[in-house]
């Protein structure tokens, strides 16, 4: 965890002195620490203060070894206050505005005492986190790798008569008994449910003729794996195998395209008019970055302002097409950018399958 310490070290801005890390995400991925309630303080020479409450005192001291405990309630605010005391003049520190509301704020401002002055750390720890080191990439395959099982296991439980709640728990269960938690909510959609990008598993019983989109992933020590297969109860008619195979086809291409240096916003852009061109509408972008959180930085959506790709970012490439009142289609992958061009850390088949 020191690595990371020192390379957030490294990016304060000229005249900022310390980076306050509020977010427990962040403060995760920066410490080891997993509780509650706990705040980061980075210097410049990569000093690094936790602060945590009584309830986490002996979990923090075993999780973050290589950094010293500061044990308080008010876990912010006694950094701050360190800050102010640490010596004359005004100081500066650098605090993660998306995480801290008005009400957070203002015993920052009052810990202070018109001796620490505030700016924006410009999501700096979420660009940190994009890219993933060895040990990051051996959890995202290892959840990659359980979601793949559960996916193969899941097929022989999918027969006429089951509902989608059932299928769901299944999927639970058999996370669980890989050592595995569900990275989300598993969305388990039968027949014109699929067609809803984000079906909540209901007690809708699956038929011959349905789709079946399941969209899940394990988390394996906070790391998310995050797939999507679609496939067919008993023989698929022409629409099904036709609208099938224009999203593997598309999702094909759309892995190609994530390489080094591919700017996020035109690979989402590449990917919608490829679906406007076959004569169908855009429901959501073409993926998001995986790691910590199921959802984090790059966004391969409109109006992207992430950055170029690099290696070793971790983000999902979901193309989908639905058609209201009778089925949808999404293909999904977890994948590694990578100088060869995107690995895919989830390798379930891709064409489809009829149960």
């Amino acid at each position: 965890m020191m690595a990371r310490t020192q390379a957030l070290a490294a990016l304060l801005p000229p005249g900022v002195e310390f980076f306050l890390i509020t977010g427990l995400v962040n403060v995760r991925y920066l410490t080891g620490f997993t509780g509650s309630n706990g705040a980061v303080l980075v210097a410049r020479d990569g000093a690094t203060v936790l602060a945590t409450d009584g309830r986490y005192a002996t979990q923090a001291a075993g999780q973050c070894p290589d950094v010293d405990i500061l044990v308080t309630r008010s876990v912010a605010s006694a950094l701050i206050e360190r800050v102010a005391e640490s010596g004359a003049g005004t100081r500066q520190v650098a605090i993660e505005h998306h995480h801290v509301t008005l009400a957070q704020f203002q015993p920052l401002f009052e810990a202070a005492d018109g001796r620490v002055e505030f700016c924006d750390a410009n999501q700096v720890v979420e660009r940190l986190r994009a890219v993933k080191d060895d040990d990051e990439i051996e959890l995202l395959s290892a959840a990659c790798t359980i979601t793949d099982e559960v996916f193969t296991a899941v097929l022989e439980l999918l027969r006429p008569g089951v509902d989608e709640s059932t299928i769901a728990w299944e999927m639970r269960r058999l996370m669980h008994a890989r050592g595995a938690e569900p990275a989300f909510d598993s969305i388990v959609a039968f027949g014109p449910n699929s067609a809803r990008p984000h079906h909540r598993p209901t007690g809708t019983e699956l038929r011959q003729g349905d789709f079946v989109k399941l969209d899940f992933g394990a988390a394996v020590e906070g790391y998310h794996a995050d797939m999507t297969r679609t496939v067919v109860c008993g023989p698929p008619a022409d629409w099904q195998r036709d609208l099938h195979e224009l999203v593997r086809v598309i999702q094909e291409e759309a892995r190609a395209q994530v390489l080094p240096g591919a700017l996020p916003v035109e690979l989402d852009t590449a990917v919608r008019v490829r679906i406007e061109q076959a004569g169908h509408e855009v429901a959501h972008g073409l993926g998001h970055g995986v790691g910590l959180e199921i959802h984090e930085s790059p966004f391969l959506v409109p109006g992207s302002t992430a950055a170029r790709l690099v290696d070793r970012v971790a983000v999902t490439v979901e193309p989908g097409i639905y058609l209201p009142g009778r089925g949808g289609v999404r293909i999904e992958d977890t994948v590694l950018v990578g100088a060869a061009g995107a690995e895919p850390l989830t390798s379930s088949p891709r064409e489809l399958i009829s149960l």
